[in-house]
C-alpha cells in the first residue's frame, strides 16, 4: 500500500487559469454578498456552526471574496485568501478595501501556498476541488493547513442527481468540468487523509438553488432569468433542506490532534 504521508502528484485540473480570469471579467458589487440568493444563504449555513469569533479562517479558491467578507464581517472571524486568478484577487483586495475589512489576500498556486501549515482554525472552499481530476491532493492541502484540531470544509455542487441531469441537458460542456466521479458522499469521505484526519463526515446541503443550471443555454435570456429568480424564490421559502432538491455536498474533516504539524 503506498504512503499516504508521501506527496501527491498535483492533480490534473478540468479547467484553466485563462477560464477563472475570464469568470472574474466584471467587478462584483463592493457590499458583503446578498442574502436573497439562496446560494448566499446556502453557504451560510454551512459556515456559520464552525466559525467563532477570533478564529482564524482561510478560504481557498476565494475570488471575488464575497462570503470570505461575510465570515470576517459577521461571524467575527480574522480572514484570509488564497486564489491563483490574478483578476479575482484583485475584485477581492478592492472588495475588503471598500468595505474596511482587514484579509491576508494572496494570489498563488494552491500546491505552492506560502500560508504556513497547520496555522487556521477553519479552511474551506466552494465549488474548488471538483474542477480536479484526481482531488486527493487538493483535499490534503486543505487539511494540512488546519490546526490540529481544527476543520476544514470541502463543499462541491452535486451534479449525481437531479442537477446533474439537468444540466446534461442544458450545457453538457460545462458540466464536463466538473469530475463526477466524487459526487456523493461516500466518494468525499474516501477523499480524506487518512493520517492526518479525525472524524470525517459528509452530507448533502443547502435549499433548492437554479444558479448551478445554465438555463439561458435552453431558454430565451429574459426566460431564462425569470425562470432563475422564481427558482430562487422558491429556495428562500423552503423551509428545511430536502435531499434530492440539495444543490451541495459537503465534506467536513477534523485534523487529528496528535497528527504532525
Amino acid at each position: 500500500m503506498p504512503d499516504e504521508r508521501a506527496p501527491l502528484p498535483v492533480a490534473d485540473e478540468l479547467t484553466t487559469k485563462g477560464h477563472w480570469e475570464s469568470a472574474w471579467a466584471a467587478p462584483p458589487r463592493w457590499k458583503l454578498p446578498s442574502p436573497l440568493f439562496v446560494t448566499t444563504r446556502n453557504m451560510q449555513r454551512i459556515l456559520r456552526p464552525a466559525v467563532r469569533p477570533g478564529m482564524r479562517v482561510l478560504e481557498l479558491g476565494c475570488a471575488p471574496g464575497k462570503i470570505l467578507a461575510w465570515v470576517a464581517a459577521r461571524l467575527d472571524a480574522s480572514v484570509a485568501g488564497l486564489d491563483y486568478s490574478e483578476r479575482g484577487i484583485t475584485w477581492a483586495r478592492t472588495l475588503f478595501d471598500a468595505l474596511h475589512i482587514p484579509a491576508d489576500l494572496r494570489c498563488e498556486d494552491v500546491f505552492a501556498t506560502t500560508f504556513a501549515p497547520a496555522s487556521f482554525d477553519v479552511v474551506y472552499s466552494s465549488g474548488l476541488i471538483e474542477h480536479f481530476d484526481d482531488p486527493r491532493a487538493i483535499v490534503r492541502t486543505h487539511v494540512s493547513l488546519v490546526k490540529p484540531g481544527g476543520t476544514a470544509i470541502i463543499a462541491i455542487p452535486d451534479y449525481g442527481g437531479i442537477y446533474g441531469r439537468l444540466q446534461r441537458w442544458l450545457d453538457p460542456e460545462n458540466l464536463a468540468i466538473h469530475n463526477l466521479r466524487i459526487m456523493s458522499r461516500d466518494a468525499l469521505m474516501q477523499l480524506a487523509p487518512r493520517d492526518l484526519s479525525g472524524a470525517v463526515r459528509a452530507y448533502r446541503a443547502g435549499r433548492l438553488s437554479p444558479w448551478q443550471l445554465s438555463l439561458d443555454r435552453k431558454l430565451p435570456a429574459p426566460l431564462g432569468r425569470a425562470a432563475s429568480y422564481a427558482l430562487n424564490g422558491v429556495g428562500l421559502l423552503q423551509p428545511a433542506d430536502i435531499g434530492p432538491l440539495c444543490p451541495l455536498l459537503v465534506v467536513e474533516i477534523t485534523r487529528r490532534a496528535d497528527s504532525a504539524c
